[in-house]
């Protein structure tokens, strides 16, 4: 067949057009059209904006890791006054947001093309994500447990130094402070001993009296802490009668770059001072961190010497390395921790007031941990946490002669002493939810040992192992309602332990209403120190017990809560706690001689302790925080099954923190009152006969200002703590007040320093 020849002509037609240097020119510029979103950079704004308020976000960082699989830099940058940032891109990035008082968010920009991102702040931490117990990272308000988190913007408004500082102003955890050990906490009218403190999920250790000294973890490169009330001996073993402390530490993947400076002041004669930084590069991250914390020592009276606070001088270290992919993890931290603590005496008269007992007491504190997370399947997770720590604790005694300033070491009774102890733990935890998603479930492990040495232990050296398995199911059989049962098998290298157990209930009546309910056994084996230590000093004559028999407890507690979850101009929220706490053979002091102060551990037979607290969030956004509180604990002894029933003491704490923006000046104000009822010390005497001391009532109130300068880098804040000048509270009944770890006088009891005025410089630098 003849081709058509109307389509001959128009092939011949085209052809023409495309003469060699017409194709030529084609071609270039589809080359041009091709290449040039690739390789011209353009700019791209972001730009942040509050979602409630409607303002921009000033000073929020911002960083952007591209999308491409050619390995590339981490772009780290800061939004300006208007909260706008630009980039100058080649190709699509993932841009990650995080800023204090927001929940964290994530975007692509693409080249070219400006974007307007809503940021929604969180309301009353309810969004804050919490790992504490839980079978995976959960939102505070999804939670099973109730779990209080105290925030970086709250520690930082706080200007809280050491977690005593911290913790003295909370609901229904009562503070309480001694001359040489330090500061502790009792929390629902259960001591520092029933509490387990973590970092990072790893025990501390270094209990002198069975209590842990909280003035001696330090809040520099803390993020944020976790608190849970009530027994949590199924996921955590022993000391966890009473709840759990996590202290959260910083991440070092957060920024490319980041770098910081403290300087603390207090008018009492403290002045400490802290730097850190970290960097990170592709999947690797370093952080280093270092603080010193000086105390003159305080005395109402000043006599030269002698001070009733004594002087310390605190040195803290710790250096972190992580690697980081998708679904692999690992971050290992060494920590180093050391204390002088000065004890000064009067002229003494056996030296015709020419020379005195000076007393030495160092700390030193090391602990190595690693922590390992791989993503495993498609829902499960392996976490595997291990430790070492060491802890050592010396006394030194010197004559000091007043007239040349020599020192002579002094050869005595008790007047030189080491003791130390250490501990090893490993604990794999495996976690994974079934396909039907209504089944989740964690299984893990804990080994745990212990020991310990020195001349006042017995023996000299002593070794207690606690090997534990346990399991916990969350089962959701409704949207609204979930059921977790434990339990944990224990075997305890000195004690018979039994099984333990808990049940958890959660019931979201509606979304913003959450009722909790829970039954928990709990276990406590007594610590090496409480068994084998004896401890004497001018203050503490206190001598362990290696017949003790271990702790038990039932606990029951409810807790009802409302949030708004909207976040708008105006939230509130109320939450109602009820308790009840049942410990069989309590370790407790008893008095073998009042004239001499010697103290040693016994079992009591039955001890309970109930009560209930009430707190009211209100905020107005973003201008005012007001958190009112009240709490009532009771605590009764019963000595024996077969003797009296003596009935419940109670005391009462009622809680107000009010934080304040005033956006025209950038000024930040914050006031944190505390009203600490009267509070019995329940003791035993020689006659084993129960001594109850009542420390009177009193009140604490602390203020500060403060605003950031230069960009979000330069933090001023100044205020006043214990603005009552509180220094001994009088006691009244038995011993006044002073028990063979309290250090105080007959009548009274020291509870602080005294006012005192503070400044704080902080200065951060992120790239």
């Amino acid at each position: 067949m003849l081709p058509d020849c109307s389509i001959t002509k128009r092939f011949t037609v085209i052809n023409s057009w495309f003469s060699k240097p017409m194709r030529i020119l084609l071609v270039a510029l589809s080359l041009v059209w091709l290449v040039f979103p690739k390789g011209f950079a353009q700019q791209t704004r972001l730009t942040l904006v509050d979602k409630v308020s409607g303002e921009v976000v000033a000073f929020a960082h911002v960083l952007g890791e591209p999308i491409s699989q050619k390995p590339q830099k981490p772009i780290t940058v800061t939004t300006s006054i208007s909260g706008e940032v630009s980039f100058d891109l080649t190709s699509p990035i993932i841009v990650n947001i995080s800023f204090v008082g927001y929940l964290p968010a994530s975007d692509t920009l693409y080249p070219g093309i400006d974007k307007k991102l809503l940021l929604e702040p969180c309301v009353y931490n309810v969004d804050e994500v919490v790992v504490t117990g839980q079978i995976a990272p959960e939102r505070v308000d999804k939670s099973i447990y109730k779990v209080k988190v105290i925030s970086s913007l709250a520690i930082s408004q706080k200007a809280a130094v050491n977690l005593s500082e911290m913790l003295a102003g909370e609901l229904n955890i009562r503070s309480t402070r001694d001359n040489i050990f330090g500061s502790s906490i009792v929390m629902q009218g259960l001591g520092g001993e029933h509490v387990k403190f973590l970092v990072d999920g790893v025990p501390v250790i270094g209990r002198q009296n069975g209590q842990l000294d909280l003035q001696q973890m330090n809040m520099q490169d803390v993020d944020h802490l976790e608190i849970i009330e009530g027994p949590m001996s199924v996921i955590y073993g022993s000391n966890a009668l009473a709840g759990v402390i996590n202290i959260i530490t910083k991440q070092p993947d957060r920024t490319r770059l980041s770098a910081y400076g403290e300087l603390y002041t207090e008018t009492v004669g403290v002045y400490n001072a802290s730097v850190g930084g970290s960097y990170s590069k592709g999947k690797n991250s370093v952080s280093l961190n270092g603080s010193r914390n000086f105390f003159g020592g305080f005395s109402e009276v000043d006599t030269s010497r002698w001070k009733q606070w004594k002087p310390k001088l605190q040195y803290d270290t710790d250096f972190s390395y992580m690697f980081k992919t998708a679904k692999t993890s690992v971050k290992a931290t060494v920590a180093y921790f050391s204390e002088e603590i000065r004890d000064k005496g009067y002229p003494s008269p056996v030296f015709n007031l020419d020379k005195a007992f000076d007393k030495y007491f160092y700390t030193d504190r090391w602990t190595t941990r690693a922590e390992f997370n791989q993503s495993l399947f498609n829902s499960g997770n392996l976490n595997v946490v291990g430790a070492y720590s060491y802890y050592r604790r010396a006394k030194n005694t010197w004559i000091k002669d007043l007239t040349n300033l020599s020192e002579t070491l002094y050869v005595g009774i008790d007047s030189q002493d080491t003791s130390w102890f250490d501990n090893i733990l490993v604990r794999p935890v495996f976690s994974n939810s079934l396909p039907n998603n209504l089944i989740k479930y964690q299984l893990g492990f804990d080994i745990t040992h212990e020991s310990g040495g020195g001349k006042r232990v017995e023996n000299e050296h002593q070794e207690i192992g606690d090997y534990a398995t346990f399991l916990s199911l969350a089962y959701t059989p409704l949207p609204q309602l979930d059921i977790q049962p434990g339990i944990r098998y224990i075997y305890n290298t000195k004690y018979k332990a039994p099984l333990v157990y808990s049940l958890n209930v959660k019931w979201n009546i509606r979304e913003e209403f959450a009722i909790r309910a829970s039954v928990a056994k709990g276990f406590r084996a007594p610590s090496l120190k409480e068994l084998y230590l004896y401890f004497v000093d001018i203050n503490h004559n206190i001598i362990g017990n290696p017949d003790l028999e271990a702790e038990t407890s039932q606990n029951i507690s409810m807790d009802l809560t409302y949030n708004t979850q909207k976040a708008s101009m105006y939230n509130w929220g109320i939450d109602l706690g009820l308790f009840y706490n049942h410990l069989k053979n309590k370790i407790q002091l008893q008095s073998v001689s009042e004239e001499q102060m010697i103290y040693t551990y016994v079992n009591v037979d039955q001890y309970y302790t109930q009560g209930f607290d009430v707190s009211f969030n209100n905020r107005v956004y973003p201008w005012l925080k007001l958190v009112l509180g009240y709490a009532t604990t009771g605590r009764k002894l019963v000595l024996s099954s077969d003797g009296p029933k003596p009935d419940f003491i109670y005391s009462t704490d009622v809680t107000v923190q009010s934080n304040v923006h005033w956006k025209k000046t950038a000024l930040d104000f914050s006031l944190f009152y505390k009203y600490n009822g009267a509070y019995p010390e329940l003791t035993l005497g020689e006659n084993d006969e129960q001594v109850i001391s009542t420390i009177d009532a009193y009140n604490t109130l602390d203020m500060n200002v403060g605003r950031w300068f230069y960009k979000h880098r330069l933090n001023i804040q100044a205020g006043v703590k214990n603005l009552f000048d509180n220094t001994n509270i009088a006691a009244s009944g038995g011993g006044g007040g002073g028990t063979g770890h309290s250090g105080g006088g007959t009548g009274a009891v020291p509870v602080n320093w005294g006012r005192t005025y503070f400044v704080k410089i902080q200065f951060n630098i992120t790239q």
